[in-house]
């Protein structure tokens, strides 16, 4: 991401890195109102937009499109940032543009959430911004739960509803270059091996009846009538039936 790509017009490869020093120096004059000091700032902290995009790669969406949307919560994260707190500019810059990606990726979900939960979900973001500007820092979830009064349950409610989906096929865990995702954690206990198999069994079984066998249990077992309405319908006597449905149950087992 980070070698000679262009994004939105700009070769990434000769984007200008700054310093820690120097990012503070330009806060400060950008603080005091000096644009061109504003600019250099937003400039060389492009490639900190880059670092965060690549975490949200490969779920459809387009490079430039998350890297605008970043580059907002670059801005914002210029704007706001309080140097009185002696905190490194990426520790406060990262998740207000992780944020910003975040409600983008949100407002254009194909999921519909509810617009009950979505304007928790939207207090909350509103508050988790208020709060990151207070301490520079990212606030914990009792610390919302508790500024907008509200149970710690309904926050984390709210913002799992309006999470961007992740696909079942994205890594989760990668070793030696194998990776593993999401899939291959799921199993399904009803559509197993073993149970098709045995469908395929039981069917076969079924097959090497008697038609007039297969009649008998179509009857009793898919249709529920008693051996007396079987009996009346096949046109035999009960015990008839009932001798008919034992030997084609135990052929069945047999053959299983």
């Amino acid at each position: 991401m980070q070698g000679k790509v262009e994004i939105c017009g700009i070769n990434t490869s000769k984007l200008p890195v700054l310093k820690n020093e120097e990012t503070m120096e330009l806060l400060k004059k950008a603080r005091a109102g000096d644009m061109e000091a504003r600019e250099r700032l937003i400039q060389g902290n492009l490639r900190l937009v880059l670092s965060v995009i690549q975490k949200f790669m490969g779920r459809g969406e387009n490079a430039d499109d998350l890297f605008q949307v970043g580059c907002i919560g670059l801005i914002k994260a210029v704007e706001n940032f309080n140097t009185d707190l002696g905190v490194m500019f990426s520790t406060y810059g990262v998740p207000m543009i992780v944020g910003e990606i975040r409600r983008f990726l949100r407002d254009n979900s194909p999921l519909r959430v509810s617009r009950s939960i979505r304007d928790t979900a939207y207090r909350i973001l509103q508050m988790k911004e208020k709060l990151m500007l207070e301490s520079q820092r990212e606030p914990t979830v009792e610390e919302i739960a508790r500024a907008l009064d509200i149970p710690r349950e309904d926050v984390v409610v709210a913002m799992d509803a309006v999470a961007e989906p992740v696909s079942l096929y994205e890594p989760i865990y990668s070793e030696s270059g194998d990776a593993t995702c999401g899939m291959d954690q799921i199993g399904d206990t009803k559509n197993t091996d073993e149970a098709w198999l045995d469908e395929i069994a039981l069917s076969d079984a079924i097959n090497a009846l008697s038609d007039r066998e297969k009649r008998i249990l179509n009857l009793r077992f898919y249709e529920g009538k008693t051996q007396m309405q079987v009996a009346a319908e096949v046109g035999i006597s009960q015990a008839q039936v009932s001798r008919l449905e034992k030997n084609a149950i135990n052929q069945i087992k047999k053959s299983l």
